[in-house]
C-alpha cells in the first residue's frame, strides 16, 4: 500500500482524478451494459482497493453501516406481510372496484402511498404487482394504466418517512456516520422529519399522474400478459364454517369477476346448484366447484375462507405454510391410470393431495377425490417441494414443475404480522428504539411468531441490492478522501455564484440525473459526500443539502433504471422506455421545485 501511494506521488493522474475516473466508468457501465449494479459498483470498489485508493477496513466498510443492514431485516419483514396475506386482504378492502381507469388510479395511489410511507416500498411493490395486476384484469382495465402510477406512488409515499424507500436509509446511515465522525454537528433525521418535503412532493405529485393520466400513459396489453392457457382445470373449494365469506352473495364475496376462472356450481348439503346467482349467499360447508386456467387456481387457494374440500389436505405430513402448488402430468405407466384419485390413494402414495385436474379442454363435472385418471391428465397437487425434486425423473410422471410463490398464505397470523409492523412503526416514531434494533425485533417476532418461516426469511432478501449499497459506500469514502468531492463541490459553488439556494438547485439537479442514469441508492451514496462539502464551503446549514441528495435519489420517475420499483414494473406492465419519460421527466420537475423551495424554509440555511 506504500509503494502505491509513493507511486501516485510521481504521476501525472492524482488520487482525486482517478477516483473520479472510476466513477464516471462505473456510471458508464451502469448506463451502457447489461451488467447488474452490485458487480460494476464492486468492481469499482476493487479498482479503488487494488489502486491504494482506499484501504481494506474502507473498502469492506459499507457492509458494518446500519443503513444496508436495517434494509436486509425490513426485507424480511416485508415478506411476513406477504406470506400471511395481510396485503391481499387490505388491498381488496380499499381498491374496490372502480368504474374508471382514472378512478382505480386514485383508489390504488392513496393507499400504496400510505403503505410506502410506513414500509420499504420495494418490498411493497413486489407484493402488489400481482394484486394490481389480477385487479386490473378483474374491472378490465388495462394493467399499462395502473403499474406506473403504482410505481411512482411507492416512491412518493416513500419520501414521507425514513423507512419509506431504502435511500431514505442509506443517506441516515452516512449523516449518522459523519456525526460520529465529528464532521457535522446535530442529530440525524427523526422518523417523519422528512414529512416536511415529502407529503407536499407526494400530494402534488399524486395529483399530477392522476390529472395526466388519461393522456400520458399508454393503453396497451403487456408484453408479459398471461397466454391463454388451454389447460382449463377444475378445482373444488369450501368454504370453512368460520369464513369471512359466510353470509355474503356471490358478488359481495367477490367470486363473480375472477380473472381466469368462473363458479360452475355449488353443491351443499349434497345438492347441486348450477347456474350459480350473484344474489345466492354462501354458507359455511358450501363445496364450490370452480373451473379455470392454473394462475386463477393459484389465486382461489389464497382467499381467505376458502379452503381445499378434499379432507386429504390435513392429513399430509409436513405443515401446510412449508407446501406449495406443482403441476404434475400423468403418464400412461403411472400406476393409479383408470382408478379414481380416492380409490387410487393418491395421498399415501405419493405425500401429495390433488386439488385440481385440467383434461385437454375437457370440463369434469365430478368432485376431485371421484376423477378417474387418463394418461396425459395434469394434477394440481399441493405438496412439500421434494416432490418436485423426487418425481422428476420418475415415470409416473411426464413433466413436474413447481409454482413459485404458491405456497398458501397464513390468514390465521395476519393480525400478528400487521400487529408487529405497526408496533415496529411505533417504537421507530417515538423514538423508543433505533432503527436497525426495531426493525430486527420485529423480524425476530416475524419469524417466532411464525408468520415467516424461516426459508421464506432468507428468500426475501435482496443481497444484490445490499452488496450494491455497501458498495457504494465505499466508492463514496474515496470521493471524500480523494478530495475529489471537495472538487466537484467547489465548482458548483463557482457556476451557483456562492449563492446557497442556486448551489441547492445544482445539487439537486445533478443528484436526479445520476439517479435516472444509474441506481438511487447508488446516486445517494456517490452524491452525499458532495453535498457535505458543499455546505461546509458555503459556510451554511448542511441538512437542505441532505435532504436534497435524498429527495433526489429518490424522484427518478424518467427511466425505468431511475428506481428499482420502476424496473420492476417495467415488464408486467408491457412499458417501453418513452412512457416512462413523457410522464416521469415533468414530474422530477415538480418535485424538485418543492424540494428546493421547501428545504431551505424547513432547515434554514
Amino acid at each position: 500500500m506504500l509503494l502505491l501511494a509513493l507511486s501516485w506521488a510521481d504521476s501525472p493522474i492524482t488520487p482525486a482524478q482517478f477516483t473520479l475516473g472510476v466513477v464516471a466508468l462505473v456510471f458508464g457501465l451502469l448506463i451502457f451494459t447489461r451488467l447488474t449494479p452490485d458487480v460494476i459498483l464492486i468492481g469499482g470498489v476493487m479498482l479503488l482497493l487494488v489502486f491504494g485508493i482506499l484501504d481494506a477496513g474502507e473498502a469492506l466498510g459499507g457492509l458494518s453501516n446500519e443503513g444496508p443492514i436495517t434494509i436486509g431485516v425490513l426485507f424480511v419483514v416485508g415478506a411476513a406481510v406477504r406470506e400471511t396475506g395481510a396485503v391481499d386482504f387490505i388491498t381488496g378492502r380499499l381498491f374496490g372496484r372502480p368504474r374508471s381507469a382514472e378512478r382505480a388510479i386514485v383508489r390504488m395511489m392513496i393507499p400504496t402511498m400510505a403503505f410506502s410511507a410506513v414500509m420499504n416500498n420495494t418490498p411493497l411493490v413486489a407484493m402488489m404487482i400481482p394484486a394490481v395486476g389480477d385487479w386490473a384484469r378483474t374491472n378490465r382495465i388495462a394493467v399499462s394504466k395502473l403499474l406506473i402510477p403504482l410505481s411512482y406512488a411507492a416512491i412518493l409515499g416513500g419520501t414521507c418517512s425514513l423507512i419509506g424507500t431504502s435511500t431514505n436509509l442509506v443517506v441516515q446511515g452516512m449523516l449518522l456516520n459523519e456525526i460520529d465522525k465529528g464532521t457535522v454537528t446535530g442529530p440525524g433525521l427523526a422518523m417523519f422529519d422528512i414529512s416536511w418535503i415529502g407529503v407536499p412532493a407526494a400530494i402534488i405529485g399524486g395529483a399530477f399522474i392522476i390529472a395526466t393520466s388519461r393522456w400520458l400513459l399508454p393503453d396497451r396489453r403487456p408484453a408479459l400478459s398471461m397466454i391463454d392457457d388451454v389447460r382449463e382445470y377444475t378445482v373444488e373449494m369450501q368454504v370453512a364454517p368460520d369464513s369471512p365469506l359466510v353470509g355474503k352473495s356471490i358478488e359481495a364475496a367477490g367470486l363473480r369477476h375472477l380473472p381466469g376462472v368462473f363458479l360452475a356450481e355449488i353443491d351443499r348439503d349434497g345438492h347441486a346448484i348450477p347456474a350459480v346467482s350473484p344474489q345466492e349467499v354462501l354458507r359455511g360447508g358450501d363445496r364450490l366447484l370452480f373451473v379455470g386456467i392454473v394462475e386463477s387456481v393459484v389465486d382461489l387457494q389464497r382467499i381467505r375462507g376458502l379452503v381445499p374440500a378434499t379432507d386429504q389436505v390435513a392429513k399430509l405430513a409436513s405443515p401446510r405454510p412449508q407446501r406449495c402448488l406443482i403441476e404434475a402430468v400423468v403418464s400412461n405407466s403411472c400406476p393409479l391410470v383408470g382408478k379414481t384419485i380416492r380409490d387410487g390413494r393418491f395421498r399415501n402414495v405419493y405425500n401429495a393431495v390433488v386439488v385440481a385436474v385440467a383434461r385437454n379442454g375437457e370440463r369434469l363435472h365430478k368432485k376431485i377425490g371421484d376423477v378417474v385418471l387418463h394418461p396425459g391428465d395434469t394434477l394440481l397437487v399441493e405438496a412439500h417441494p421434494s416432490f418436485a425434486d423426487q418425481q422428476r425423473n420418475s415415470r409416473d410422471f411426464l413433466l413436474v414443475s413447481r409454482l413459485e410463490g404458491s405456497n398458501p398464505r397464513r390468514h390465521d397470523r395476519a393480525w400478528i404480522a400487521m400487529t408487529i409492523l405497526v408496533a415496529m412503526i411505533t417504537a421507530v416514531t417515538l423514538q423508543w428504539l433505533p432503527f436497525l434494533q426495531a426493525a430486527l425485533i420485529a423480524a425476530a417476532l416475524m419469524m417466532l411468531t411464525r408468520s415467516v418461516s424461516i426459508e421464506a426469511a432468507r428468500r426475501s432478501i435482496d443481497w444484490e441490492v445490499l452488496l450494491a449499497i455497501a458498495a457504494s459506500f465505499a466508492i463514496g469514502t474515496a470521493l471524500e478522501k480523494t478530495g475529489a468531492a471537495s472538487d466537484v463541490s467547489q465548482q458548483m459553488i463557482h457556476l451557483a455564484g456562492g449563492q446557497a439556494w442556486f448551489a441547492l438547485a445544482i445539487l439537486y439537479l445533478i443528484t436526479l440525473v445520476a439517479t435516472e442514469l444509474i441506481t438511487n441508492n447508488a446516486a445517494a451514496a456517490l452524491m452525499f459526500p458532495f453535498a457535505l462539502v458543499t455546505a461546509r464551503s458555503l459556510g451554511v446549514n448542511h441538512m437542505p443539502f441532505v435532504i436534497a441528495v435524498m429527495m433526489a435519489s429518490s424522484a427518478g420517475f424518467a427511466t425505468p433504471i431511475g428506481y428499482q420499483t420502476n424496473l420492476m414494473v417495467y415488464g408486467p406492465g408491457g412499458y417501453r422506455f418513452m412512457d416512462y419519460v413523457r410522464i416521469g421527466v415533468p414530474l422530477d420537475i415538480l418535485v424538485g421545485i418543492v424540494t428546493v423551495l421547501l428545504a431551505p424554509l424547513v432547515w434554514p440555511f
